[in-house]
């Protein structure tokens, strides 16, 4: 069975690499912008949201590079594996996103947790599983 629509096996790595440097570019800045203040200028042009639209994009693109990635070997218990963690990635993130309208009122942060919390829970819960699968494998 040939997988449509996945990135090639090396994908997961370049995803994971765009992930692992969005990270200190976060924590810089959110430490720069503690001394200097928050830069809050009109328009939606200003320093502050272009920064937080090219982080988030950096990090949305590396994990769904990396979630929607091929295996070494895709048979038919990985794309079963892959199809059960992404239907678990939906259920997640429409609880945490009744309980964010329910407590938040901050859409800056119910969007970044709408746009990332499917992508992380897949790739946690699809590891989990293949992890489980091959150590019954190796029992």
């Amino acid at each position: 069975m040939k997988p449509l629509f996945l990135f090639p096996y090396w994908g997961r790595y370049l995803g994971y690499f765009l992930v692992v440097v969005h990270i200190p570019i976060v924590l810089y800045k959110k430490q720069l912008m503690g001394m200097h203040g928050d830069g809050t200028a009109d328009g939606i042009f200003n320093g502050r949201h272009l920064f937080f639209m090219s982080t988030t994009l950096l990090m949305a693109i590396g994990l769904f590079i990396a979630a929607f990635s091929k295996e070494k070997i895709e048979d038919e218990q990985i794309v079963r594996l892959r199809l059960d963690s992404l239907q678990w990635s939906v259920y997640v993130n429409f609880l945490f996103l009744i309980v964010s309208l329910i407590f938040s009122t901050d859409t800056e942060h119910i969007l970044f947790l709408n746009l990332l919390v499917p992508l992380v829970f897949f790739i946690i819960r699809f590891r989990w599983k293949i992890f489980q699968n091959n150590r019954l494998i190796k029992e």
